[in-house]
C-alpha cells in the first residue's frame, strides 16, 4: 500500500471505509447515495421496518461509485484498482488521474441512467460500485502500456493489454445486449470505458496541438 501513488491509495482506503460504514448503516447509505433512476421516485424499505422515498440526486453521479453490494463486489473492484490504478496514475500524474477517474465514474453513471430511461422503462433500482471507474482505468492502462500483458479469467494466458481489454469490452457489450448476468450494470462499465477513452484522446490532441 505504501508504494501506491497517493490518489490510488486514497481511493482504495475511501472505498474500504465506506464499505465498512455500509455494514453499520445498512441500507441507509444505499437510499441516499446509490445512483437512482431519473424517472420519478419510489418508497424504499430500509430493512428495519421504516421506509424512505428515494429519487435521483446530482451527488449520486459520484457517490454511487464508493458503495458496494458485498465482499466479492468490492474485492473484485479494488483488485482492479490496485493492479492498474497505480501505473495509470504514475503515467498521468495525480491531478489528471483524479480527473480521469472522476470522468469515468460520472460517464458510467450517465450511461446507466440513459440505459434505464430509454431501454428499461419502468425499472427502478439502485446502481452501486466502482466498476465504471475501474473499466476506465483498464482502458487507460491498455492505451498507455500497449505492450503490457494481462492474465485474467477471460484471458488465462498472457495477453497484450489492448487485446485483453477489447475482449472485456466485447463481453460486456454482449452481456448487456442479451441481458446475460442480469443485475450487473454492463452499460455502466462500457460508459466508464468510453468516457475515459474520449478524455484520453482529448488530452492527446491537446498535447499534439501544443507541440505544433
Amino acid at each position: 500500500m505504501q508504494n501506491l501513488p497517493p490518489v490510488t491509495r486514497a481511493l482504495l482506503i475511501a472505498n474500504v471505509i465506506v464499505f465498512l460504514l455500509q455494514q453499520v448503516a445498512g441500507d441507509w447509505l444505499t437510499a441516499h447515495f446509490a445512483l437512482w433512476p431519473v424517472d420519478g421516485s419510489r418508497l424504499f424499505d430500509l430493512g428495519d421496518g421504516s421506509v424512505l422515498r428515494v429519487a435521483f440526486e446530482p451527488w449520486q453521479l459520484v457517490s454511487y461509485g464508493f458503495l458496494h453490494g458485498g465482499f466479492p463486489h468490492i474485492a473484485f473492484n479494488m483488485l482492479g484498482l490496485w493492479m492498474f490504478g497505480g501505473p495509470v496514475e504514475q503515467a498521468l500524474g495525480a491531478r489528471r488521474f483524479t480527473i480521469f477517474y472522476s470522468v469515468s465514474v460520472v460517464g458510467a453513471a450517465l450511461a446507466q441512467l440513459a440505459t434505464i430511461h430509454f431501454f428499461k422503462t419502468g425499472d427502478f433500482y439502485p446502481t452501486i460500485g466502482a466498476s465504471g471507474g475501474v473499466f476506465g482505468i483498464l482502458l487507460a492502462y491498455a492505451m498507455i502500456y500497449p505492450r503490457a500483458r494481462i492474465i485474467s479469467l477471460f484471458t488465462p494466458f498472457p495477453t497484450p493489454a489492448p487485446i485483453a481489454v477489447a475482449i472485456f469490452i466485447a463481453i460486456e457489450m454482449y452481456m448487456g445486449i442479451t441481458g446475460t448476468q442480469e443485475g450487473v450494470a454492463h452499460f455502466a462499465h462500457l460508459g466508464g470505458a468510453a468516457a475515459g477513452f474520449v478524455l484520453l484522446r482529448y488530452w492527446r490532441a491537446q498535447a499534439l496541438r501544443s507541440r505544433d
